[in-house]
């Protein structure tokens, strides 16, 4: 896995390229929206500010995707040439009266930012100043000019965060492989003896204890089994999703068209439900499950419901706001319908074919009619200690990805479009998820616990802890951010976000213990 992982990640890393211009080629000056400063998603369209707007005022259709997003970008009709300086001029001469006046002076004292778009690359500015020269005549400011300077680049690449990433992931799987191979060729060993004399035998087995002590309960179906199923076939299909995302952004250089992102994203969603149904499905029925509707509810709508409940209330706040980064009506309309006439039907016949393709029971060791009691173990090896201590590692494998995204979602210190990078944070993502939760599984085998599965989730799912635990962080240091409005949609769409991450991470996690568990005791004799 390790030389084909290099390989993967020197391609990676070549950087995803930006449109191409031609001298004298036109391009294109969009302005968007404005609002405060200290809240980046309180926006309000460009001209709601009394700033002279063109005759006929030219909007770039984005879709679906641009809709969502909240942007509204208009044409500035200035004439600018690739290559070619732009004079100074007046664009439009206008007379404000006392509202309008008003309108600026409130925009000022509010540090209101503007946003305007060339080749779909953001430019931000400042709509005034209060009192800057000290003059007491003059206490607000508006910015009549506006300067760009425009300059075009070349390759961009985050080579220290790759090599740091393809160092973690070499040690840590060298790691996890020295120390798993090296403790069951011994377990192995000891439990395949045939040949010891009797006084041997008869000790090894008063003092037998271990993970294989645990073969007749260990594939006993778990509890709450219809919701495991939906969470961790819903994290399959997350899992193919950010991935099919990914590489459609990089391949097809999807920040050339704002907004393209979110509709890829929901069109994937959507065609990647048959995914969803087809895990839970087999996993529901390969466990025994009887009634498969209770599997199939749950994996269609609990994570669109959750993001529903959790868009519902930041949109209403945005509506009472007047802010252009309310989603319209028509807009969840059209989101509602390909829920409901692709991704259920989707799922429905993916939970189908996986009961009847993948749904027979085949586990190596026959289960137990009686439980076996779980001994009491050291703190350290309680379920809810691995559960915990699990999703460390694999949120410091993804800590700098994470730190570029929030800056590029919630600031403006960066424009995040390094998706060679962001694909190989996300393998590492899922190399380092699945080491750390079979760990965490062995440990707790050892201890004779076989309630692996929803330890095995959690473990992996408590990566999204620690990335919501650092987004409360990075609101307060990092940012200046104030208000209902802006409060609610940092934490909302975080919370949204966590969300994805820790069900997609615990299903790599589910299923990286399961083949674990399944190759462990494929090679003991069960009774």
């Amino acid at each position: 896995m390790l030389p084909i992982f290099i390989i993967c990640s020197c391609f990676l890393a070549y950087p995803t390229l930006a449109k191409q211009y031609q001298e004298d080629d036109s391009v294109t000056l969009w302005v968007n929206k404005a609002g405060p400063y200290e809240n980046p998603q309180e926006t309000y369209s460009y001209y709601s500010l009394p700033y002279c707007r063109p005759t006929h005022a030219d909007h770039k259709r984005g879709g679906l995707g641009e809709s969502l997003g909240g942007n509204d970008l208009i044409d500035s009709q200035i004439d600018i040439k690739f290559k070619r300086d732009v004079e100074k001029r007046s664009i439009c001469k206008l007379k404000l009266d006392g509202s309008k006046i008003a309108q600026f002076k409130y925009a000022i004292d509010n540090s209101y930012w503007f946003e305007f778009f060339m080749d779909d690359l953001p430019i931000w500015g400042f709509v005034g100043e209060v009192d800057p020269y000290g003059n007491e005549d003059i206490k607000h400011v508006v910015y009549t000019h506006k300067k760009l300077l425009i300059q075009y680049n070349r390759d961009q690449i985050h080579w220290f965060s790759v090599v740091n990433s393809i160092m973690m992931v070499i040690f840590l799987t060298g790691l996890v492989s020295m120390i798993l191979m090296r403790t069951l060729r011994n377990d192995y060993a000891k439990y395949a003896r045939e040949n010891d004399d009797m006084e041997t035998l008869e000790r090894d087995v008063i003092e037998e204890s271990g993970w294989k002590l645990v073969h007749g309960d260990v594939f006993r179906p778990p509890q709450n089994l219809a919701l495991l199923s939906a969470v961790v076939g819903t994290g399959a299909q997350l899992a193919a999703l950010v991935l099919l995302v990914i590489i459609s952004a990089y391949f097809r250089m999807m920040y050339i068209e704002r907004g393209e992102i979110i509709t890829t994203f929901i069109v994937c969603y959507a065609l990647t439900s048959f995914i969803s149904g087809y895990v839970s499905g087999g996993l529901y029925s390969r466990n025994a499950g009887e009634n498969w509707v209770k599997s199939m509810v749950p994996t269609a709508s609990l994570f669109p419901f959750l993001c529903v409940g959790i868009g519902f209330i930041v949109n209403t706040i945005a509506i009472i706001y007047g802010s252009i980064a309310a989603i319209p009506l028509g807009t969840i309309i059209i989101v509602f319908v390909i829920w409901a006439f692709i991704s259920l039907p989707l799922t429905l016949l993916g939970t189908v074919v996986g009961r009847n393709w993948s749904g027979t029971p085949d586990n190596p060791c026959r289960v137990n009619n009686i439980p076996r009691p779980i001994p009491e173990k050291k703190w350290y090896l309680r379920p809810s200690v691995i559960s915990m201590v699990g999703g460390l590692l694999p949120f410091g494998s993804i800590f700098i990805g994470m730190h570029l995204i929030f800056s590029s979602f919630w600031t403006y210190w960066v424009y995040y479009y390094v998706y060679g990078f962001t694909l190989l944070v996300f393998i590492v993502l899922i190399i380092v998820t699945v080491c750390v939760t079979i760990v965490g599984t062995y440990f707790l085998l050892n201890a004779e616990n076989y309630h692996w599965q929803w330890t095995s989730f959690f473990s992996a799912a408590s990566t999204a802890t620690y990335v919501y635990i650092y987004a409360i962080y990075y609101y307060h240091a990092k940012t200046r951010m104030f208000g209902l409005f802006q409060t609610s949609f940092y934490f909302g769409y975080t919370l949204m976000f966590c969300l994805g991450l820790g069900i997609l991470c615990g299903a790599v996690g589910y299923l990286g213990s399961n083949l674990f568990v399944r190759r462990i005791f494929r090679n003991i004799k069960c009774d």
